[in-house]
């Protein structure tokens, strides 16, 4: 199996490719989809699609798993990354590549086996799961990828399965 994590924005947007087979995680490619904050944000809006669309092409993932977008203080950024992640799950479906959300705890949960860990622990457990000698930088990446741990975690359990089968997920 192959996912691909996204940790959507506007400005970076981290995105992780892991492969699992056997119960070994095995990273194919990570990194960040950047727009500069001068461009018109229309503009970067196709920057995020095209890019995306380039990376799934080239990654060929079996499902792409986002995280959810919770509400922030900020009404006016929320919307922004509403808009971008809009735009994600765009090209994934165009491309025909199944999308799962997950929230910001269940990816602690998945990860770390607790629910209130910090980023730091989060991210370092990424690191060691994918046996990598750094957390990949920027955060936004090492976010992705825990993000697609996350749903090679989940997708095995019963709970998952029942969800998929149901067409609930």
């Amino acid at each position: 199996m192959v996912v691909m994590g996204i940790d959507p924005g506007y400005a970076i947007i981290g995105y992780g490719v892991i492969s699992y087979n056997s119960s070994k995680f095995t990273p194919v490619s990570f990194g960040s989809i950047i727009t500069a904050s001068d461009m018109d944000f229309n503009k970067r809006l196709s920057v995020i699609y095209d890019d995306t669309v380039s990376v799934i092409r080239r990654t060929k993932p079996d499902a792409v798993a986002i995280e959810r977008l919770y509400f922030q203080t900020n009404a006016k950024t929320a919307i922004m990354v509403a808009e971008a992640r809009g735009v994600i799950l765009l090209a994934a479906t165009k491309l025909g590549v199944p999308v799962y959300e997950y929230t910001p705890l269940q990816v602690k949960v998945a990860v770390t086996g607790y629910g209130k860990a910090h980023k730091p622990q989060v991210m370092e457990m990424t690191r060691r799961l994918l046996h990598l000698k750094e957390t990949p930088k920027p955060d936004d990446t090492a976010d992705a990828l825990a993000i697609a741990i996350t749903h090679i975690h989940s997708v095995g359990s019963d709970t998952r399965r029942f969800l998929i089968e149901k067409g609930i997920s």
